[in-house]
């Protein structure tokens, strides 16, 4: 398993931007299907956006086509969440997390359990203000 970091999350206005970074630890990151995943008060996580880098898919909430945009460095050891046009429904603390194979996609995603990815970060707040 990998070991992930989050960073860049923060305070930010309604129709800002903030770009989080998660760090992997680990030889093969390079074959990992990544997600981003979040958590907002009262709410249950959800999966927010999945990238393979084997097959090249992607998979993003509704809510955040369009706004959101998920990468990776393989040379950095490193996946990106672009978020843009924020609003206050984006609140919450955001997860990385790892699987050492592809994403299935969307379900596993959608799921967002940890039997489907062993490997998450500690999470960054992101909160939006009106």
């Amino acid at each position: 398993q990998v070991q992930l970091g989050e960073s860049g999350g923060g305070l930010v206005q309604a129709g800002g931007s903030l770009r989080l970074s998660c760090a992997a630890s680990g030889r093969t990151f390079s074959s990992y299907g990544m997600g981003w995943f979040r958590r907002a008060p009262g709410k249950e996580r959800e999966g927010v956006s999945c990238l393979n880098a084997n097959d090249g898919r992607t998979y993003y909430l509704d809510s955040v086509k369009g706004r959101f945009t998920a990468s990776r460095d393989n040379a950095k050891n490193t996946v990106y969440l672009q978020m843009d046009n924020l609003s206050p429904d984006d609140t919450a603390i955001y997860y990385c997390a790892a699987v050492d194979r592809v994403v299935r996609m969307p379900t596993e995603c959608q799921r967002s359990r940890e039997r489907d990815f062993p490997s998450w970060g500690q999470g960054t707040q992101v909160t939006v203000s009106s």
